[in-house]
C-alpha cells in the first residue's frame, strides 16, 4: 500500500483509543454503570491499554509516556495537561490524515478516465467490511474473489469479482473470513493494480489485472432470513 498502509491503520486505532470523557460527570457515570454491571472500568481500560501499548509507544510523543506507564491515561479523569496533549496530537493527526486523503483523491481523479469502468465501480462503491467467502484461480489469467457484502455499504449481497488478464497477484492461499478494510488503485500499462488492506488476518493484497467483472449474487434463503430478522 502506498497511501493506506498498515502503519496508517495502526495509527488510526491509536486515534480511536484516545477518546477522553467530556466531563467529570460523564466519567463518574461510566464508572458507576460498569460497577452496577459487576465490572471494574479501570481494570478493563488497563487491559485495553496493555493491548494498545506497543502502538501507543510508537505513535505518541514522549510527553505521553508517564500517562502510559502509570496507566493514568485510562484510569483517571484526564487532567488539563493530558487533555491538552491529546487535543494537540489529535489536531496534528487529523491534519495529516486529511492531507493523505486529499493526495489519494487527487491521484485517483487523475487516473480515473484511464481505468476500466468496472475497476472504478469497484473502488467507488466501497467494499469496506465485506467478508471473503472464497478465492479461486480457474486459470493463470483469472482470479475469482467472492465476497459477502451484506454488512457493507453497497450491494448488500454476495458479489463475485472476476479479475481478468491477471499478470500478478499476492493473496494468501487460505483467505476465507478476512475482512476488507481499505483499498487503493493505480493504473498500469494495460489495466490496473488494486491494493487492499484486510483484517483477520491483517494482510495486504495486490492484484494486477486488465479488467474486472462484477456479479451480484442472490443470497441463500437462510441468510436472507437472518439478515431480515437482524434488521427488525
Amino acid at each position: 500500500m502506498k497511501y493506506f498502509t498498515k502503519d496508517w491503520y495502526d495509527e488510526m486505532q491509536v486515534s480511536g483509543f484516545l477518546v477522553l470523557p467530556e466531563t467529570e460527570e460523564d466519567w463518574e457515570e461510566e464508572l458507576d454503570y460498569y460497577r452496577k454491571e459487576g465490572k471494574d472500568l479501570r481494570e478493563l481500560n488497563l487491559r485495553n491499554l496493555d493491548d494498545m501499548r506497543e502502538s501507543l509507544m510508537r505513535y505518541l510523543p514522549e510527553t505521553f509516556l508517564p500517562y502510559i506507564h502509570e496507566g493514568t491515561l485510562v484510569t483517571e479523569y484526564p487532567t488539563p495537561e493530558l487533555r491538552m496533549l491529546v487535543n494537540r496530537w489529535e489536531r496534528d493527526y487529523e491534519r495529516r490524515m486529511e492531507e493523505l486523503s486529499d493526495r489519494y483523491k487527487q491521484h485517483f481523479e487523475s487516473i480515473k478516465v484511464e481505468l476500466p469502468p468496472t475497476a472504478v465501480e469497484l473502488v467507488e462503491n466501497g467494499l469496506h467490511d465485506a467478508v471473503v467467502l472464497s478465492v479461486e484461480r480457474p486459470s493463470e489469467e483469472l482470479l475469482v474473489m467472492t465476497l459477502d457484502c451484506s454488512g457493507g455499504f453497497h450491494y448488500f449481497t454476495d458479489v463475485r469479482f472476476t479479475f481478468e488478464g491477471v499478470s500478478y497477484s499476492d493473496i494468501p492461499a487460505d483467505f476465507k473470513g478476512a475482512w476488507w478494510l481499505y483499498d487503493e488503485i493505480d493504473k498500469t500499462e494495460d489495466g490496473f493494480e488494486l491494493r487492499t488492506l484486510f483484517d483477520s488476518p491483517m494482510t495486504k493484497t495486490v492484484i494486477r489485472a486488465r479488467n474486472v467483472k462484477i456479479e451480484p449474487l442472490k443470497l441463500p434463503l437462510f441468510r436472507r432470513l437472518k439478515k431480515w430478522y437482524r434488521r427488525r
